[in-house]
């Protein structure tokens, strides 16, 4: 799926500087006085939503959000609830629940009069809620004389862990581009730092919603999104800004 995510990321930057290839008439001014808009953009996380369909296996649902505090500064957000059964060498589970992820994104691309396109850096800190449930296992055994063509079954019914808890750090790298008024589309990449993990005694947290896989011997994750959203003008801001004269008449 990462490879799809670069994709897009491409398409993204493609769409947004067509976007901004209208010819914008400058005028011979020291200064001109427009306001830029600020407000809240809302959507959803597409990638969970074609998985869900695709895979039966897994459900999830992730909200998304930003607000914009200044010009190129932004607060942002996403809640998602996630559910995985994965059959692993030995064991098969499934995993089941919610997490905030909270903090801030930075505009590093300078947009044209009246455009809200951006190419961003971000960071988060993000909790989770879940419980694990242990479907059935099997025995690791050298010794093939009882079951030669599989390992021996150790049991095969559901055991449930619940009230673990995970929190991590993440950084993020996206692009949003306007499609059309006001609905932009984006996709970012996000790598997680695991702070902390609380598992149950008996069974290991192995995934964890809206971090992803956990590997051995590292605290590190990596995740993506592609996003939809709606932005909504509360109000505008007004800005001075300067304008080179036209070369060429």
């Amino acid at each position: 799926m990462l490879r799809y995510t670069i994709s897009l990321l491409f398409i993204l930057c493609f769409c947004l500087g067509n976007s901004q290839s209208k010819s914008v008439n400058l005028q011979q001014k020291d200064t001109v006085l427009y306001k830029q808009k600020y407000g809240i953009r809302a959507g959803i996380d597409l990638s969970k939503l074609l998985i869900t369909n695709l895979n039966d296996d897994y459900t999830g649902l992730e909200v998304v959000g930003d607000y914009r505090l200044t010009e190129n500064l932004y607060l942002a957000a996403e809640l998602g609830n996630e559910k995985r059964t994965k059959q692993e060498d030995l064991y098969n589970f499934t995993t089941s629940g919610s997490y905030i992820k909270l903090g801030v994104d930075y505009n590093t691309y300078e947009n044209w009069l009246g455009m809200n396109n951006s190419i961003y850096i971000g960071g988060r800190y993000a909790l989770s809620s879940f419980s694990q449930t242990l479907n059935n296992y099997q025995i690791y055994d050298t010794n093939r004389y009882w079951s030669p063509d599989d390992f021996v079954t150790g049991a095969t019914s559901n055991e449930e862990f619940s009230g673990l808890n995970a929190s991590w750090l993440e950084f993020v790298l996206g692009i949003k581009a306007e499609l059309f008024a006001n609905i932009y589309l984006g996709g970012s990449v996000r790598l997680g730092y695991l702070i902390s993990d609380k598992p149950s005694d008996k069974f290991p947290n192995l995934w964890i919603p809206g971090f992803n896989r956990i590997t051995d011997n590292s605290n590190f994750g990596l995740g993506y999104n592609y996003s939809l959203t709606y932005f909504l003008p509360l109000y505008k801001k007004a800005k001075k800004k300067k304008e080179k004269a036209s070369v060429n008449q």
